[in-house]
């Protein structure tokens, strides 16, 4: 598998999708999934990141069909990107510093940064942190756990749209159950990744608020609550370095829906209400809810607009 890519935060994976895309000039997802022996569901996934990082464009039309951008162009435009978050990173190395000193002062400013001490009290920020947050979660996660390794309160956070992308370090899977765990999270929505050499923990929500303990010795642990602030702004950079360069955890996602459920929810997005969906299949109005039941049951959903959430985030829509 190709890698040459790798330094500019592109995995091997999608640099194997962008070289198929270069030498078929346009193509859709079930093309470069027969090419590359992968499912059409992790090609179009792999697609859309490319699409992020301006190495491909999605062309006009129904089908999800893409054309590869000049490499020449989009290959330099992703380098200067890369420079200038590594600029930032640097451009807080004295931020960064003056939360080390304040940490071993055991002072800090009380606007900006808060200490805390003990592992209930990490464990009260981190709930707390998930349950304030509105739109984006964002964490490196590695033993050791202060108090369980299991997050239910993500699982509620999932369910009311709250978007989790989550870096794990390797030693992470190696503790029982954290493997099925982070499955059971994906299925509801979770982004996961692995990168080796993960030497801190983090959480950060919504940009406004962080989580890092100051070290990863539990006895007597502090950690630093950190709001808005260059030092937050900092650590924010450092965790999307450490996402691209993370590679996709990849863990089994089967696609249970069938074509019925897909135009359902493609029409449940689109804004039809029940009467005209059912109407548009040919259904009674019972058997359209009772068919909306089972899908929401299926996608972990409490309501429509969640259910079109959960599955456009899947990828099933």
């Amino acid at each position: 598998m190709t890698n040459e890519l790798t330094a500019a935060g592109i995995d091997p994976f999608d640099e194997s999708v962008y070289r198929a895309v270069l030498t078929r000039r346009t193509a859709v997802p079930a093309e470069l999934a027969a090419d590359l022996d992968c499912s059409p569901l992790r090609a179009a996934r792999a697609l859309d990141r490319l699409h992020d990082h301006g190495l491909v464009g999605r062309l006009a039309g129904v089908r999800r069909r893409y054309a590869a951008i000049e490499p020449g162009a989009a290959v330099e435009s992703l380098v200067r990107a890369r420079a200038e978050e590594l600029d930032r990173v640097r451009a807080a190395a004295g931020e960064l510093s003056r939360l080390f000193a304040a940490a071993q002062a055991g002072t800090a400013g009380e606007d900006e940064v808060e200490i805390v001490t003990g592992r209930e009290a990490l464990g009260r920020w981190f709930v707390r942190l998930q349950q304030e947050a509105r739109e984006d979660v964002m964490t490196l996660d590695r033993p050791p756990y202060a108090l369980t390794t299991s997050n239910p309160v993500e699982s509620t956070a999932l369910g009311r749209g709250v978007r989790y992308r989550a870096v794990y370090a390797p030693e992470a899977l190696e503790w029982p159950g954290v493997l099925e765990d982070i499955r059971g999270l994906v299925r509801r929505g979770e982004q996961a990744r692995v990168m080796p050499g993960l030497r801190i923990k983090l959480a950060i929500a919504d940009r406004r608020l962080a989580l890092m303990p100051l070290s990863l010795d539990l006895d007597g642990v502090r950690a630093a609550v950190i709001r808005p602030s260059t030092l937050l702004d900092a650590l924010t950079d450092y965790w999307a370095l450490c996402w691209k360069q993370a590679l996709p955890l990849d863990v089994p996602a089967e696609d249970p829906l069938g074509e019925e459920d897909r135009l359902v929810l493609t029409l449940l997005v689109s804004g039809l209400k029940d009467e005209a969906i059912a109407r548009q299949l040919g259904w009674s109005v019972r058997t359209m809810r009772r068919r909306m039941s089972r899908l929401l049951e299926l996608l972990g959903a409490v309501n429509r607009f969640q259910a079109g959430v959960v599955a456009a985030r899947r990828g099933w829509i």
